[in-house]
């Protein structure tokens, strides 16, 4: 299936900032059934036993595939959004920081965990998730994403640990 035909292109959603919009992908239940598929057979074999995806769009697709894999998952949030103690991480955005946060007992050593998301720009969260969930212990074991953005250079932020992608863009 062609994913791409379910992506809208929203150009200056900020100046000169084109945003790949997934809506019209999560309203057709086929083209998002699809997607999670894709995923679920990705990584059917990579022995995870959680997965760790960040608000809002990780949960879209982190929550169903946990689900369809038979695993956990382990939402992470931005400050004062979790409602037990939390651990943090700073990371470096294009412009500024900003900070993620997990439940500090989400995590355990041993865990093997798939870190999944929507798109991959920057991969600034996803440096920030990769060293929450070393920080708990974890090995990640994967990483998946809806979108890649090849025209920037995510995959630098992602600790040479090897990841997926249903769509390059």
């Amino acid at each position: 299936m062609d994913l791409r035909k379910y992506i809208r292109d929203v150009t200056d959603f900020k100046p000169g900032i084109t945003f790949f919009d997934i809506t019209p992908l999560l309203a057709d239940p086929k083209a998002f059934a699809y997607a999670i598929d894709a995923l679920a057979e990705r990584y059917k074999d990579s022995g995870a036993n959680k997965i760790v995806a960040a608000e809002a769009r990780g949960f879209i697709f982190g929550a169903p595939l946990a689900y369809k894999m038979n695993i956990g998952f382990i939402p992470v949030r931005k400050p004062g959004k979790l409602p037990y103690k939390t651990t943090s991480v700073t990371y470096d955005l294009e412009y500024g920081t900003d900070t993620l946060c997990m439940h500090v007992d989400a995590v355990i050593p041993g865990d093997q965990v798939l870190i999944i998301d929507d798109l991959l720009a920057t991969g600034g969260t996803t440096g920030g998730m990769i060293e929450l969930v070393q920080q708990g212990g974890g090995a990640v074991v994967g990483i998946g994403f809806l979108i890649e953005l090849g025209f920037l250079d995510g995959p630098s932020k992602l600790c040479g640990i090897p990841h997926q992608h249903i769509l390059k863009l």
